[in-house]
């Protein structure tokens, strides 16, 4: 946790990186179950490698939260000054790559015309940035409580948020699947089973203002300031069953929900609205993404030392890691594609079962180190590097 002479958390810069990768390993994974009419899975095997290999990285987002929450909450600016730094490290940008996406992929008409009610759903990832935008907006909010809060009462709304993450689990128990409706570009997004207090007339139920992503943000609040340095054995005494236990809720639901659609026949096969039934247990806002979130940072709290590497490689690439998010698709969806060309798909592929995990990880790596290389490289292009990549 020690800090360089640049006054930089180590452990933050490792965790962004490490979370940038997440990203891409994530969106390599998609191939292998969102295909045909929207949704499909070729072989067992296929639904196997996705449940493992799109559910270790699936807290990305989340520390991609916790890192600003633990650098920036409470606020250390005034709010008109903190907000005019957030626009240039993160609007324009956005800005720039949404318009590219919009020009590159599609129809151009038709997606300028979607970004009107929300993001192009060709350039999905980019919800991230809407998402984030509405935590900078409560932040001047509540830091003043922040400032003041104690450990206790701290924990106390953490408990109340991490009872949240049960909820859909809940939703799915006395509801069912959810009917899934589509939005602009295609967008799809399950109905909710009404709980407490939730009705046609009324979204805001007795746990909204306290569920999502702003537990994440006072999870980072509490590591901040109440969580100490730990040592090898405590964190792995607490890490490793968070996240295994994350884990399997994720994992195990993902393959139940897939089961139960194909009873273990495949190929399985439907609109894209079956695919988001299935990722509901690794969504964001589920207790198994809370549990294997906190582990993660547990575990990079642990890395306080910099060295040569750290310095000339991965420092740069943690600055450049919001660009490499918002440019990465563009890169990613062609390495992907040429290796499921070169190598086939399934086990019918020339790596026979090992093709899909392959094709996985072959295409994050080539894409994470391609688009690291590019984000970088842009970003020192003086006066407008920074606008491109934030």
């Amino acid at each position: 946790m020690t800090n360089i002479g640049s006054g930089r958390e180590i452990w933050i810069d490792w965790m962004r990186v490490t979370a940038c990768f997440f990203v891409m390993l994530t969106h390599c994974c998609e191939p292998f179950y969102l295909g045909g009419e929207g949704s499909l899975i070729l072989t067992r095997s296929d639904a196997i490698w996705v449940s493992v290999l799109n559910v270790l990285p699936r807290a990305a987002v989340a520390l991609f939260i916790i890192a600003s929450s633990y650098l920036q909450f409470p606020l250390h600016y005034q709010t008109g000054e903190f907000f005019r730094r957030r626009a240039a490290r993160v609007l324009v940008p956005f800005l720039f790559w949404t318009v590219v996406y919009a020009l590159v992929w599609g129809e151009p008409v038709q997606n300028f015309r979607d970004l009107l009610l929300n993001f192009n759903y060709a350039a999905g990832h980019l919800w991230f940035v809407y998402m984030l935008v509405g935590i900078y907006l409560l932040m001047p909010l509540l830091s003043p409580w922040a400032e003041r809060v104690g450990r206790k009462e701290l924990q106390v709304y953490l408990g109340i948020w991490f009872f949240t993450t049960l909820i859909p689990l809940v939703r799915g128990w006395v509801g069912g699947p959810a009917p899934v409706i589509y939005g602009p570009s295609g967008i799809p997004n399950p109905a909710k089973f009404p709980l407490w207090g939730e009705a046609s007339w009324n979204t805001y139920g007795l746990f909204y203002y306290f569920s999502g992503f702003i537990g994440y943000l006072l999870l980072g609040l509490y590591f901040r300031r109440f969580v100490g340095e730990l040592s090898w054995k405590k964190t792995l005494a607490l890490a490793v069953p968070m996240f295994a236990a994350g884990f399997a809720l994720c994992s195990a639901g993902f393959l139940a929900g897939v089961w139960k659609d194909c009873g273990g026949v495949f190929p399985v096969e439907g609109p894209v609205g079956l695919a988001a039934i299935w990722e509901v247990p690794w969504l964001n806002d589920g207790a198994g993404i809370a549990l294997m979130t906190t582990a993660w940072v547990l575990l990079f709290r642990k890395i306080g030392s910099g060295g040569r590497f750290y310095e000339r490689i991965l420092l740069p690439v943690s600055k450049a890691s919001y660009g490499m998010y918002l440019c990465h698709m563009l890169l990613l969806a062609s390495v992907s594609a040429w290796l499921r060309t070169a190598l086939g798909t399934g086990t019918d592929g020339i790596l026979g079962i090992w093709t899909t995990p392959v094709e996985i990880l072959g295409a994050a790596a080539l894409s994470f180190a391609g688009v690291a290389v590019f984000s970088v490289l842009v970003q020192r292009i003086p006066k407008v590097g920074r606008w491109i990549i934030g």
